[in-house]
């Protein structure tokens, strides 16, 4: 979230996503390819692949990236973390996954700390736009629909042959939306854009759709989507490390509940899977 912020101060949002998107997207495909992944086969499966790059990059971060033109990067990551909570509604009814007391406990405990900073935030002339905070979870909503196609899809080659190829289809929906309400001519090619840049092609772009692909794998979509808490811990922290955004009490209040949230969603994970 911090590194988008340093982008979009020299950027349009859609038009710094679609080459994000085309960039991570051609690197992952060529590396899958380099280790003898195959490209999906069927009709059905290049389907489930574009629907999940329209879900996860058009709707997810395409308008989380808007949002964050009227928002903070620590709100962003607050409402980025309220993915568990929209999984604990959808996970039961699309993927059958059991969603017990203590797992209830445990978002629900989670959600109070994202609320709690929400609130403050808010509440406490930050500066912060509703509308922006509302583009934003509409997001996640998005995401939360990705999640649950990646949980029961075969895409019928390996995980890294789907992060490029759904983020190639994230760069190709995008850019008619983005040359349509965006000035090329706006970019600024500084310093600040090009790092920014080349650290979200590489670490959330390939790293952290991996290492998120394979969590949702291995574990629940509750669990894995748990660990979306952790958003505004390092979110905020960043920003307030790197950027200089406001940090106050409420926000380590927040951090605190959001903490016991994942550990008591991830303890009774493992307490059923025994």
């Amino acid at each position: 979230f911090p590194a988008a912020k340093v982008a979009l101060a020299s950027s349009p949002p859609l038009l710094l996503l679609s080459a994000r998107f085309a960039v991570s997207g051609l690197l992952a495909a060529a590396i899958a390819l380099l280790m003898g992944d195959r490209l999906p086969r069927t009709r059905e499966q290049w389907t489930g692949v574009a629907i999940l790059g329209v879900c996860q990059n058009t709707l997810y971060l395409g308008l989380m990236f808007v949002a964050m033109t009227m928002i903070s990067a620590g709100l962003a990551a607050i409402i980025g973390s309220s993915l568990p909570l929209v999984m604990a509604v959808l996970a039961p009814l699309a993927l059958g996954e059991r969603v017990g007391p203590l797992k209830v406990a445990g978002l629900v405990l989670g959600f109070a700390g994202v609320v709690f900073i929400l609130h403050s935030r808010l509440a406490g002339g930050a500066g912060e736009a509703p509308f922006g905070a509302l583009i934003a979870f509409l997001g996640v909503i998005g995401l939360a629909t990705g999640t649950v196609l990646v949980k029961r899809a075969d895409f019928g080659t390996g995980l890294l042959m789907v992060v490029g190829l759904q983020m190639l289809i994230g760069s190709a929906t995008l850019l008619p939306f983005a040359i349509a309400f965006e000035d090329p001519g706006s970019i600024r090619p500084d310093a600040g854009l090009l790092i920014a840049f080349a650290y979200i092609v590489l670490v959330p772009g390939i790293l952290a759709t991996v290492l998120w692909f394979t969590l949702l794998k291995r574990g629940s979509a509750t669990e894995a989507s748990a660990y979306h808490f952790l958003n505004p811990v390092f979110g905020m922290s960043l920003a307030w490390a790197v950027l200089g955004e406001s940090a106050g009490w409420p926000e380590a209040v927040g951090v605190v509940l959001v903490a016991g949230g994942i550990l008591i969603v991830n303890r009774a994970d493992r307490g059923r899977r025994s």
